[in-house]
């Protein structure tokens, strides 16, 4: 019986789980952020583009970029 409650309290006081769930929810956070700030440069650098080749072709020009 003593040794059944040795284990309980092992298993008790172990924090690698506890850990393990910090860990996931961090990498999940970092993650979205990552994802969220590749969107955000995306659509800057494309509205940049935009811009650019707008202002290189000839105003009467029936072109589109």
């Amino acid at each position: 019986m003593k040794k059944l409650m040795t284990m309980a309290r092992q298993f008790r006081d172990d924090e690698n789980g506890a850990a393990m769930v910090e860990y996931s929810i961090l990498i999940g956070i970092i993650t979205a952020a990552v994802i969220v700030f590749i969107i955000g440069v995306g659509i800057y650098v494309t509205d940049a583009w935009s811009t650019l080749c707008n202002n290189l072709l000839p105003h009467d020009s029936n072109m589109t970029c």
